[in-house]
């Protein structure tokens, strides 16, 4: 009797920091993109230990979106280099304007708590001359019944 082949492997993952980006599937709408990354690391530049994060990142794409799979590998690559928390919420920020372009931007980082000190940091992009759009709020309408009591 023979032997299946043993199964392959897919190729490895490896951290980078090249962000990928494809075309805005509709680019004439302002709609919002929301991500929420909870295994976020780095290392404190003082002590060398580890800083874990979740991070929120919301944007309008305007002509291009960030694709996953090169995020997940560009988040990774700070496992292991020392940043203070306001320096790579920013720079993660300025990366991903530059690879996107977006209308909007904003990252939030939520860091765990360390020595009895959680903190969050917001960073934002705005487009030159890009305007929000009024919220509706569909709550503040009552809702109708086609039945009664």
């Amino acid at each position: 009797m023979r032997t299946p082949p043993a199964p392959t492997l897919a190729k490895k993952s490896q951290p980078a920091k090249a962000l990928e980006t494809f075309p805005n599937p509709n680019p004439k709408r302002d709609y919002q993109i929301h991500m929420e990354i909870p295994e976020f690391t780095c290392l404190c530049p003082k002590t060398g230990q580890p800083d874990f994060a979740t991070l929120i990142l919301d944007y309008i794409a305007d002509k291009k979106c960030v694709e996953l799979k090169s995020l997940k590998l560009y988040i990774w690559s700070f496992r292991n280099e020392g940043h203070f928390h306001e320096d790579v919420t920013n720079r993660i920020l300025d990366d991903l304007v530059a690879a996107t372009q977006p209308r909007f931007m904003r990252l939030t980082a939520k860091f765990y708590v360390r020595g009895g000190i959680f903190t969050n940091i917001v960073a934002e992009h705005r487009k030159r001359g890009w305007k929000a759009q009024p919220v509706v709020d569909l709550a503040m309408f009552e809702t109708q019944s086609n039945t009664r009591e």
